[in-house]
């Protein structure tokens, strides 16, 4: 089969397409033969090596030293099962799913092996399977955090970096839990967050955006570039900060989780089940979510895709066509 390997850290260039062992499923595995996939920052940090300094050592000893020990990157896919192990129930071949494979990678290729009971669920009836592939990082990431501030219907939320992949779904997914949503991103990005039903959105590059007087019970900062002092400004003294990227917390933010009753959550990462997956197909085919897809690139054209997302101004979602 054929596969995007990754060898070592680097530019989109490291980056090769090469034929590779097609895997055959354990007896709890589910094989997929995968119709679409994505790219994310989070597979540009990994490719790239991009972490913090703190936590540069652990993530090598994680990922591996020289290069990534999962030579096969990719966090997202979307497919048929082709065949299932002996052991398996929920699936057989010819379902539709889609999944995130951040449990060992493996989505940049034409076939995957997954557990049957890892982050895999049928796939939403609505969607195309480009579509369908952006939504387990993303949507799961928004989902997930919002879950965690227990947000409640009217409440003020302000959603930093809006018009990317998590940003996009935070947006609709506030909404639909009923808060009242300010998105902030670009001035090229601001008629797209008013369609996905933001309440008011603010452009970052037009001036200082946090000399808004409103304060928000959830400040949620979707791509890791708000400053903590200009967001703990605009945050409610009782209200949650949340921050899905893998940052490590500094002094000030450790002083300010402890004081007062504030809550910050940083850096963590969905569990690896359906759950999630199962409920976001209810929204999305009940027309209460949708994907929003930037570019599409095959997979022949990884390169292209990687230089593209490594820009950092996606809207949405960047889609690689696998089969």
């Amino acid at each position: 089969m054929k596969a995007v390997v990754c060898t070592k850290y680097g530019p989109p260039e490291v980056l090769q397409v090469r034929d590779v062992r097609k895997p055959a499923p354990a007896a709890n595995e589910v094989l997929v033969k995968v119709r679409a996939t994505t790219v994310t920052m989070g597979d540009h940090r990994i490719r790239s090596f991009t972490v913090p300094a703190l936590v540069w050592l652990p993530a090598r000893l994680v990922l591996g030293l020289r290069g990534p020990r999962k030579a096969i990157l990719g966090i997202e896919l979307a497919g048929v099962v082709e065949a299932v192990g002996a052991d398996v129930r929920r699936f057989k071949p010819g379902d539709q799913v889609y999944a995130a494979t951040l449990r060992g990678f493996g989505a940049w290729a034409e076939y995957r092996c997954l557990p049957e009971d890892s982050a895999i669920a049928a796939m939403p009836r609505n969607l195309y399977f480009e579509e369908a592939a952006a939504v387990p990082i993303g949507a799961r990431t928004a989902l997930h955090y919002l879950r965690r501030a227990a947000l409640r219907a009217g409440q003020e939320v302000l959603i930093y970096g809006a018009s990317g992949s998590v940003g996009t779904y935070a947006v609709q997914l506030a909404k639909h839990f009923g808060a009242h949503v300010t998105a902030v991103a670009s001035g090229a990005n601001l008629g797209l967050l008013r369609s996905l039903g933001a309440d008011e959105v603010v452009d970052y590059t037009a001036g200082d955006f946090s000399r808004h007087a409103r304060r928000y019970a959830v400040v949620f900062d979707t791509v890791g570039k708000c400053p903590l002092d200009v967001a703990l400004r605009l945050l409610d003294a009782d209200g949650t900060y949340l921050n899905c990227t893998p940052a490590m917390p500094g002094l000030r933010m450790l002083r300010e989780k402890l004081a007062g009753k504030r809550r910050l959550i940083v850096g963590e990462a969905p569990p690896e089940t359906a759950e999630a997956l199962e409920f976001l197909a209810g929204l999305i085919e009940g027309r209460k979510l949708q994907v929003v897809i930037d570019r599409r690139y095959t997979l022949e054209q990884m390169v292209e895709a990687h230089q593209y997302v490594d820009r950092g101004h996606k809207k949405g979602n960047v889609v690689v066509q696998v089969a």
